[in-house]
């Protein structure tokens, strides 16, 4: 139930997020896989807002294949990361992690836990030098 709820505020935050920009034309007929394929490429080219649409598609369209899904909510808070909006990346590495506290963890592709404890990491060692300089500066 929990992980419910977080994926409906997951998927409500991308909906604004989406909503607020240009909306892009996604093809209806696109596979998950495609789906992916296409924000990663509008990532590439620093076309966030385009980016987190196609993962917000995929999270609609195909809620019950969870592999897509654990793909597009990685790519999603790697954007943010990407934008240094770290509160919001921090929170969404973290959902992921949490679609892990199962039974059947196992079943699970482990690269996206993988890849979110080492992003988690990262951004600990940013804040970490941010409160460094911080502190020089006002001692």
């Amino acid at each position: 139930m929990k992980l419910m709820c977080i994926g409906a505020v997951f998927f409500t935050a991308i909906l604004a997020v989406s909503c607020a920009s240009r909306q892009a034309a996604i093809n209806n007929n696109l596979s998950p896989a495609e789906l992916i394929q296409r924000g990663q490429e509008a990532s590439d080219r620093n076309r966030f807002s385009a980016a987190l649409q196609y993962y917000a598609a995929v999270i609609e369209r195909f809620p019950l294949d969870i592999d897509s899904i654990l793909a597009a909510e990685y790519e999603t808070a790697f954007i943010h990361y990407k934008q240094k909006k770290y509160d919001i990346a921090k929170i969404e590495f973290n959902n992921i992690l949490e679609r892990y506290n199962i039974p059947d963890e196992a079943l699970l592709p482990q690269s996206f836990k993988i890849l979110s404890r080492m992003m988690l990491n990262r951004i600990s060692e940013i804040e970490n030098r941010r409160s460094k300089r911080t502190g020089q500066i006002q001692t």
